[in-house]
């Protein structure tokens, strides 16, 4: 049995963690090197407005954290420090919850920024993604990424892997702000923008709720096992385990 009708896909939708890029990356190193720089971040930055206002947000979901009993770190409404304290503080807890809240995504893509700039990071994907770019490419499909990190992350996690940048074999990229991955009105979306039918899309993620959430929408979906702690659900119709398996020559 096929694993998708390969018929009317003309656009190719994926997700990050556990699809392109091994989950180990985001764990162990993009996690806690933007942990770790987080307070300085604040702390030379405080007077960008921008960061002020992502820290306003921040504020208002540690707020509505503290009212859903999920006692986050208390809030310090005094000085400049105070707030820098209490704003790394609370971006740490969200870190080590692996919390998809949008300020924090900003965040952590302004800090790995600096990171990648300085040579301090370098992206990371699987072996099968760049030759699945260029095959896909030739073949006349179109690219997109989704993923609950920034937009800025996600381009600067493709445009410095040991490949090469891989940044121009894709159209275009999309995080929380168009919605959640587990809502299929996301997915209605991300195809509304890109100019397609959600019939013509195909969408690789390791999250059986986000496949489910695209499948709603219209599009096909397939589950991605890459690895053992992907923490793919069990049970799901089709899976992939590799890119080589998707419009393969």
């Amino acid at each position: 049995m096929p694993l998708f009708d390969e018929t009317p896909v003309r656009a190719i939708l994926l997700d990050i963690e556990g699809t392109t890029t091994p989950v180990d990356f985001v764990s162990t190193t993009l996690f806690p090197y933007a942990s770790g720089k987080l307070e300085t971040f604040l702390h030379e930055n405080y007077r960008n407005s921008e960061i002020r206002a992502l820290l306003e947000d921040f504020r208002a979901q540690q707020q509505r954290d503290e009212r859903g009993g999920l006692k986050p770190p208390p809030w310090h409404d005094g000085s400049e420090q105070e707030q820098v304290r209490s704003s790394a503080a609370y971006g740490q807890w969200l870190i080590a919850r692996d919390s998809k809240c949008t300020p924090l995504k900003t965040l952590q893509g302004k800090i790995w920024q600096q990171g990648y700039a300085s040579g301090e990071l370098r992206g990371e994907v699987y072996p099968d993604v760049p030759p699945a770019f260029e095959r896909w490419k030739r073949q006349g499909k179109t690219v997109f990424i989704y993923s609950s990190g920034s937009v800025l992350a996600q381009m600067l996690l493709f445009g410095s892997v040991r490949a090469g940048d891989l940044t121009p074999y894709i159209a275009s990229f999309f995080d929380t702000y168009v919605g959640a991955k587990t809502e299929a009105e996301s997915y209605r979306r991300i195809a509304a923008s890109a100019g397609y039918e959600a019939t013509q899309f195909l969408f690789l993620s390791d999250a059986g709720k986000e496949i489910e959430a695209a499948r709603a929408a219209g599009m096909q979906a397939l589950l991605c096992r890459r690895e053992d702690t992907s923490g793919a659900e069990e049970g799901a119709v089709h899976a992939v385990y590799s890119f080589n398996d998707i419009f393969p020559e």
